[in-house]
């Protein structure tokens, strides 16, 4: 996320500039000599408190209040949402939360196209029996009909809801989502089948493929806020969050899937999960598209995306990053004054809900990639990953409540996003690298 944090994330290099006795500085931040395979920041089990937001309007009140959080890894066992800024092409993500117990998870579908076709995956689809179309020769004529009849006593099926805020359809143009839904289900019905996630193990709730055009328990949003299409915009605090359209440039009127391209240097693309902000996300600003990030305090994040170099000049140009923010600030303002990011402290490390700097590049083409945790007791690393210019790359992102540790680690390019994790793999995603000289670990303080 982009706060003007040079200070802080310079004053973090400086901290940390020991780590390595041979870092090097290049505008204000610190580089140890060699890339890293993996980082990991232990200790996370630090009680503390931030300013969040209370209460919030678009005449420009912005009021706070003390919020208290203790853990294994608070403040970060908050929901989570996932950004990316370009230049970046996002190929694939998929988040697992530990199984309550043994139960059916769908595979993934064979294709799942484009927009509007996200599925939701807190509401589990019930079994029930459908209805058919029977097609049929009769008296020498081929005659289709919707067989209708669910069996003794069946009631007839509901309809099913419409998406919230979805844009209108022409009649003609609905009849082909109508034949694209009915093809897909059948591709899914024929290819997919179920896996059984034991409890102890981790099972995907959310899951993305740019290649397949697959987006399960999950929504791409923006600070792209239209009132005329989705989110809003004043002058007093800018665009809030929006639907974001297949490319990430404007307002999508309702869910729509990101398609295989390249997010450029101006853009960001936002990932919540599909569940709706209820009472429990707190303060909302007013008239903004808002659901829950990813909550818990065991959670696993994959990503595969590269960050090609663009050649473009300019503020925040060529510089792609990927982090995490507790999903609080976007939904009041990540760009605004109004969020719990540092409240109205002078810096998170006064009291910060939470930001991850996964992996992010600092200077305008730069090829070396840092990271970097803000909050309260927020430090960064001099080491750093190199950046994914020609071939994607993947990363895993875990945060383990037993070790209270948060690892980024870049992963082999075979390693399979499935529809589960068992135990053993998501210890092997925390386990310190083979090669020490590939390894760096960093403790909260």
């Amino acid at each position: 996320m982009k706060y003007s944090t040079a200070i802080v994330v310079a004053a973090a290099s400086v901290a940390n500039a020991g780590f390595c006795n041979d870092a090097f500085e290049e505008l204000g931040n610190f580089f140890c000599p060699n890339a890293v395979k993996q980082i990991k920041y232990s200790g996370l089990d630090i009680a503390g408190k931030y300013r969040a937001v209370a209460q919030m309007d678009a005449s420009g009140t912005c009021t706070f209040e003390d919020k208290d959080y203790s853990g294994p890894i608070a403040p970060f066992d908050e929901d989570l949402t996932l950004h990316f800024r370009g230049p970046l092409e996002l190929k694939s993500i998929a988040v697992y939360t530990p199984s309550k117990g043994k139960r059916d998870v769908p595979k993934p579908h064979s294709k799942r196209h484009g927009h509007q076709h996200l599925h939701k995956k807190h509401h589990e689809q019930k079994a029930e029996k459908r209805e058919d179309i029977v097609t049929a020769t009769i008296d020498g004529v081929v005659q289709t009909w919707v067989n209708n009849y669910l069996g003794p006593g069946a009631a007839t099926a509901d309809p099913a809801p419409a998406a919230t805020t979805a844009a209108a359809v022409p009649a003609n143009d609905a009849v082909k989502a109508s034949d694209s839904e009915t093809s897909s289900a059948t591709k899914s019905s024929k290819s997919s089948s179920s896996v059984s996630v034991p409890a102890g193990d981790f099972e995907r709730i959310a899951y993305y493929s740019a290649k397949d055009q697959i987006a399960d328990g999950l929504v791409f949003l923006g600070n792209l806020g239209d009132p005329a299409i989705s989110g809003t915009w004043d002058t007093v605090w800018g665009s809030s969050l929006a639907y974001a359209n297949e490319d990430g440039t404007k307002a999508a009127a309702s869910p729509t899937v990101l398609k295989d391209c390249r997010i450029s240097d101006e853009n960001e693309i936002i990932i919540a999960s599909d569940q709706e902000c209820d009472g429990s996300c707190g303060t909302v600003r007013p008239g903004a598209v808002a659901y829950k990030g990813f909550a818990g305090a065991n959670k696993v994040f994959l990503a595969e995306f590269s960050m090609p170099l663009s050649n473009k000049k300019g503020w925040n140009m060529d510089m792609p990053a990927f982090w995490m923010l507790n999903g609080a600030i976007p939904r009041t303002g990540q760009y605004s004054k109004c969020s719990c990011w540092s409240g109205d402290n002078a810096s998170p490390q006064e009291g910060g809900c939470g930001e991850a700097d996964i992996v992010e590049v600092l200077a305008t083409g730069d090829t070396k990639a840092k990271s970097t945790f803000h909050f309260a007791a927020g430090t960064g690393d001099s080491h750093y990953f190199d950046r994914p210019i020609d071939s994607p790359m993947k990363v895993a992102v875990v945060f383990q409540a037993s070790s209270s540790t948060a690892s980024i680690k870049v992963l082999d390019d075979d390693f399979d996003f499935g529809t589960s994790l068992t135990s053993d793999q998501v210890d092997d995603l925390v386990n310190d690298e083979s090669n020490l000289d590939l390894f760096s670990l960093m403790t909260f303080a």
